[in-house]
């Protein structure tokens, strides 16, 4: 190819990228204006309330003022749904977990595609994302965005005065014969703690339901639903192994001979909590919700993300965006180099906890019949 055609070339390029930026620039700043008219935009949060209440998309958009509804997982789309049979549009922009975004709101097809909403560049770039790529809960990749992969590392405590880290590669060692009968879990028919790692352990291809079938059904469990009670056996030395035992940071705290396991050579869960998020449509306020939308994936968007949940809760949660600092998040929530993650929320089918539940009760059942 003759240097004038490549000239040439290089010159088209540069028209055409000139252009696309002329394009999304005229598009944000007539959004902008829109925006302004209207306002006003409508966020309704589940659990992270404290990145609006921070008041930090109010300092970059003074002339959008933002109202908001919070709330426990699942509420806020309860409330929106609820509106709409009461034919009330409010809501602009619902951020939720997937439960709520994706098997509420997109079920009832109350939502507009996302995707098209997305006009800042640093946003659209999908090089400043996690493995370089946007995640959609949705099948269409259209409507429910993930913005949150938090590592989980599967939530297994132990008694420091019992156990031996340094013996515990491999999650295959937690049902080694010695640890029979010391062995305590929260009972995961329930909503709470352990639902990730459970699918975790049931979706990886080295672990399994043989692991689930041999936990529960083999090496006689006790579960629990009390976490006070289940932080006392663990301290006390009732119990060796804690499965999905909670607050051991603020029991270690005060003294007592509890840990988590930091790594297992099979890797770590990665889980979106509350971090989903989606268009209304019908949205009352359609161009400030875009600025929200826009700002909230943003790189300000999201370190004001990670700083409110630290100063503001236990929680911590490890934005998807690749160039923000991670300071704020938790070393054991922060995805780290070296670490074999299985996104457990990476397919639609396996954020479904029935197959799940199924192979826990098979094992239950035939721990039942060893006892008799």
């Amino acid at each position: 190819m003759s240097r004038v055609v490549l000239a040439a070339c290089a010159v088209l390029l540069l028209l055409a990228e000139a252009h696309a930026q002329s394009d999304w620039k005229k598009e944000w700043e007539k959004t902008i204006e829109a925006a302004k008219k209207e306002g006003q935009v409508n966020v309704y949060i589940g659990g992270w309330e404290a990145v609006v209440e921070s008041g930090a998309f109010q300092k970059a958009y003074p002339e959008i003022k933002v109202t908001w509804v919070g709330g426990r997982a699942g509420e806020a789309a309860k409330r929106i749904l609820a509106e709409r049979r009461a034919g009330k549009f409010i809501a602009d922009v619902s951020s939720e977990g997937i439960t709520s975004n994706y098997r509420s709101l997109h079920a009832a097809k109350s939502l507009d595609p996302i995707k098209p909403a997305l006009l800042l560049p640093e946003v659209t770039n999908e090089s400043l994302w996690y493995q370089g790529r946007h995640r959609y809960i949705d099948p269409e990749g259209q409507f429910v965005f993930r913005y949150v992969g938090t590592q989980q590392k599967g939530n297994v405590s132990y008694n420091s005065k019992l156990v031996n880290p340094k013996e515990i590669h491999s999650v295959w060692d937690l049902v080694d014969a010695r640890w029979k009968g010391k062995i305590i879990a929260r009972d995961v028919r329930s909503p709470g703690p352990g639902n990730a790692p459970m699918r975790f352990f049931y979706h990886h291809p080295a672990i399994g339901p043989t692991f689930i079938k041999k936990l529960f059904g083999e090496m006689d469990v006790t579960l629990f639903r009390d976490f006070r009670q289940s932080i006392d056996w663990l301290a006390s030395g009732k119990a060796s192994l804690c499965f999905f035992c909670a607050d051991t940071d603020k029991a270690k705290l005060q003294g007592l001979p509890v840990e988590e396991f930091a790594n297992f050579k099979e890797g770590a869960a990665l889980v979106t909590q509350y971090g989903t998020l989606a268009l209304l449509n019908r949205a009352p306020h359609a161009n400030a919700a875009k600025v929200f939308i826009n700002w909230f994936l943003s790189r300000d968007g999201q370190i004001a993300l990670q700083k409110s949940l630290a100063r503001s809760s236990a929680e911590t949660a490890d934005s998807l965006r690749i160039d923000i600092p991670k300071d704020d998040v938790k070393p054991e929530n922060r995805r780290a180099a070296g670490v074999s993650y299985l996104d457990v929320d990476g397919e639609i089918e396996w954020t479904e906890m029935k197959p799940v539940l199924a192979i826990f009760e098979e094992a239950l059942a035939n721990a039942e019949k060893q006892k008799k």
